[in-house]
């Protein structure tokens, strides 16, 4: 396949562009990459590929755009079907990798957003909290998950570690703003060592943002989101 026929839009700052560009790199996959500024404007390839959403990442693939990243990942395990397998080869893996995934975006992730969209102490706090409490079920997911090997996939890195784990970057540069470690050897030991295994695996380890550059772009979310609730009243 030839480069120019892969070409996928995202941000560096994006954790689920994040997941696009491990999945290629798991399935060796050579790609274009196009970086998009969606804090200042959007492209109109971006703007052309995903009308609906208006986000990154796009992948584009003999020119035609799939859009979401985890039905990015699902569409690159299944075209590339010649690399190691992202999801699980069992029905009942699938699902719970899927259902799990699923908790990251829809209760978890929330709770990081929170964070880092908050400008007052208390609100940090409380979204700290939450966080937190979050992590727990997950720690317990990776010991059914893993079944005692090194990632939620089993000897590889799979869906579930993709989808968790591409937020560990903006995870780092909480723990710093914070003065906390959200994972930790007393309450999420296996995810802390998970972590680091993730982290250094050559499919990953080159596309973790440094924390204290995405941490430098984080100062700017609060007045952002400050912004974009003032636009939103205005057009009401």
């Amino acid at each position: 396949m030839a480069k120019s026929d892969v070409k996928l839009l995202g941000a560096w700052t994006s954790p689920f562009v994040m997941r696009a560009r491990i999945a290629l790199n798991i399935k060796s996959v050579d790609y274009e990459y196009q970086e998009e500024n969606w804090l200042v404007s959007k492209s109109e390839l971006l703007l052309k590929s995903n009308p609906i959403h208006k986000k990154v990442p796009v992948l584009i693939h003999a020119d035609n755009p799939i859009c979401e990243s985890l039905i990015i990942v699902q569409y690159i395990d299944e075209v590339w079907s010649s690399g190691p397998s992202i999801l699980p080869s069992d029905p009942y893996d699938r699902a719970t990798s899927r259902f799990w995934s699923a908790y990251i975006d829809d209760k978890w992730f929330p709770t990081m957003i929170a964070f880092l969209f908050a400008q007052e102490e208390d609100a940090k706090k409380a979204a700290i909290a939450q966080m937190e409490e979050g992590l727990v079920p997950l720690e317990e997911a990776f010991g059914k998950c893993s079944k005692g090997k090194a990632f939620f996939g089993g000897d590889r890195i799979g869906f579930l570690d993709i989808a968790f784990g591409c937020f560990l970057g903006w995870l780092r540069v909480i723990e710093k703003a914070g003065g906390i470690e959200l994972l930790n050897e007393t309450k999420t030991p296996s995810l802390l060592k998970w972590a680091e295994r993730f982290s250094s695996d050559t499919a990953v380890k080159e596309l973790i943002p440094d924390t204290d550059k995405l941490a430098e772009f984080g100062k700017a979310l609060p007045e952002f989101g400050k912004a974009l609730q003032a636009k939103m009243r205005a057009n009401n």
